[in-house]
């Protein structure tokens, strides 16, 4: 194995998956790669995307694919970008700093949660120039003010409003596996901690300060002292959070001077409110089935959204690979996030991982336009699609 390349250990992102699981304390594969109820938005999520079939071209001659799209007046080499991960230092030590600076270093987006382990500040030395801050909405005006300011300040310039969490959901397989909110290393965790050195003696270095675990550090200077009788499922930000309206959407329209998405939107009947309150984009998303089990796939709205609106549509959900991207792209929408794949190939891969994943999805994406006799991704609107059900 040692004279194979990555390419040739880990083509495909089922064999990241797989070594992550490999890598990763049973507790942390379970928060990362768990659903809601019986996990059938998830799986829905895969049987939509194989449905769409995209009719091959022939005889197109030897071919120069041009992968750039534009999203909020900036021209992107890649149609893809990491998405936010709640907690993204448990899957992973500095997690939140390896993504960061590889989106830096590829020119793509990186999107920081409100309750990832790291905070705005913590980044702001590693973000690019596509910082998107993801609000988990603090109902305190004051704290929300505070919370926008961090975030400019440290660099981001877009902000997402993550509208499809009110409460909290119910991810069985994570309970089962004995995750607490905040993570507390329990003789049940500790057992699984010794069987993955690895990830351990990576978290203790660093985490010294804080027990060998991370916490949100965004939130921080807002809950010292603060008390918490959640369950396992929630975490210590519902203590400070709300479920947001449309006055709360205008009031951050008005006080945020970027280009503003909302993330979470499955029903185009939502799109014309969207676009009057100021919405920039619309993230059809459903959370990668961690929230509801009944909700439709984005790929299954995707079609209805578009002819809804002009606005920019970013989708996640479910992708993949480079032909997802291509289905997704080809049914309207104009960029792609990932969040589990990333965190696969970190824990698989550590500080190597993003790299090869992103290099992965690029190669996939050239080879499948080439399959379908494309140059551009423009193209891919006018491309033929079938149903393979």
């Amino acid at each position: 194995m040692r004279g194979m390349n990555l390419d040739q250990r880990f083509p495909g992102l089922d064999d990241l998956r797989a070594h992550a699981r490999r890598r990763l304390p049973r507790f942390v594969w379970e928060y990362l790669d768990s659903a809601t109820g019986r996990e059938a938005s998830q799986a829905r999520n895969r049987r939509c995307l194989d449905r769409i079939g995209l009719m091959p071209a022939i005889l197109n001659g030897p071919q120069d694919v041009d992968l750039s799209t534009e999203l909020f007046g900036s021209t992107l080499p890649l149609p893809f970008g990491i998405a936010p991960v709640g907690m993204s230092g448990l899957v992973w030590p500095d997690a939140e700093g390896h993504l960061a600076r590889h989106a830096k270093s590829a020119n793509l987006p990186y999107g920081l949660s409100t309750v990832a382990s790291q905070s705005p500040e913590d980044l702001a030395p590693h973000l690019g120039a596509h910082g998107w801050f993801q609000l988990y909405p603090p109902k305190d005006e004051t704290i929300r003010k505070d919370m926008l300011a961090r975030a400019r300040d440290a660099g981001f310039k877009v902000l997402v409003l993550t509208v499809d969490v009110p409460v909290a959901s119910r991810r069985e397989r994570q309970v089962r596996s004995g995750l607490t909110q905040p993570p507390r290393l329990t003789p049940r965790l500790l057992a699984q901690v010794a069987q993955r050195p690895t990830w351990a003696l990576g978290m203790a270095m660093q985490h010294k300060s804080d027990g060998g675990m991370p916490h949100m550090r965004t939130l921080d200077k807002y809950i010292e002292g603060a008390a918490s009788a959640l369950s396992s499922t929630a975490h210590i930000g519902y203590l400070l959070r709300t479920a947001p309206d449309w006055d709360y959407l205008d009031w951050l329209r008005d006080h945020w001077d970027g280009p503003l998405v909302v993330k979470g939107v499955l029903n185009a009947q939502d799109v014309p409110r969207l676009e009057a309150a100021g919405a920039d984009a619309i993230w059809i998303s459903n959370h990668a089935g961690r929230q509801f089990d009944a909700a439709p796939a984005p790929i299954e709205v995707l079609e209805e959204i578009r002819a809804a609106t002009p606005l920019p549509l970013i989708l996640d959900s479910g992708i993949e690979g480079g032909l997802d991207i291509l289905r997704a792209m080809a049914l309207g929408a104009d960029f792609v996030m990932m969040g589990r794949a990333w965190h696969y190939a970190l824990a698989a891969l550590g500080a190597r991982g993003p790299a090869h994943l992103t290099d992965m999805l690029t190669k996939d994406l050239a080879a499948n336009m080439g399959q379908l006799g494309i140059s551009d991704l423009k193209s891919a609107r006018d491309l033929k699609r079938l149903n393979l059900d």
